[in-house]
């Protein structure tokens, strides 16, 4: 089966390319990665259960970098095996924009063997289409929460707010030592005079 497709990413070219060549954040793309292993930077493995109408397959599937030219093309290789199994999956994508603006070409040529493959591509198509569209999402997702951080990164340091005087029990313009401040015959008495007896 052959997916692809055109991604439009609010987001420098170069943002992009970092969140698809980075191994981690890809596998944060992934739906139902259990687990995940990186072996360098053109290879890595992923633990992952994907969801298959009544139940879900698990698969580990291991990924390697065939070709890329940065920051505007790169190629995966991923083969998976699983109970009932095997993943065969070649895919690339190409970036173009400048700017805030990226646009991302994608395609994919899948192919599934064993029980599951026998169910046929039009059993297969929408699944396949469903799980493109959540690892299409989960892009924009990401490459939003990257450009964003590069833009705090970017940013000045902001200057201090201004501080509000607390008030510090002190009336303004009275000074504890002047005569004025205190009263010199005070009203009524200044002790007691209850009888306590």
């Amino acid at each position: 089966m052959k997916v692809g497709g055109t991604k439009e990413l609010a987001a420098p070219r170069e943002t992009v390319w970092k969140v698809l060549n980075d191994p981690a954040q890809m596998a944060q793309l992934m739906p139902g990665v259990e687990g995940f292993d990186v072996t360098d930077e053109r290879r890595w493995q992923a633990k992952v259960k994907i969801p298959l109408g009544l139940g879900g397959l698990r698969m580990t599937i291991d990924f390697e970098k065939v070709e890329e030219r940065e920051p505007e093309f790169a190629q995966l290789n991923a083969k998976g095996n699983g109970v009932g199994a095997m993943l065969n999956m070649k895919t690339q994508f190409h970036l173009s924009g400048d700017g805030g603006h990226t646009s991302m070409r994608w395609e994919a040529d899948v192919k599934i063997a064993g029980a599951v493959g026998a169910m046929g591509q039009r059993v297969l198509q929408p699944i396949i289409n469903q799980q493109v569209g959540n690892v299409l999402a989960a892009l924009e997702r990401q490459v939003e929460a990257a450009a964003g951080s590069e833009k705090d990164a970017e940013a000045p340091p902001k200057p201090d707010e201004p501080h509000e005087a607390q008030p510090d029990g002190a009336e303004e313009g009275i000074n504890p030592l002047s005569p004025e401040t205190y009263e010199s015959d005070p009203e009524g008495p200044t002790h007691s005079t209850e009888d306590r007896a």
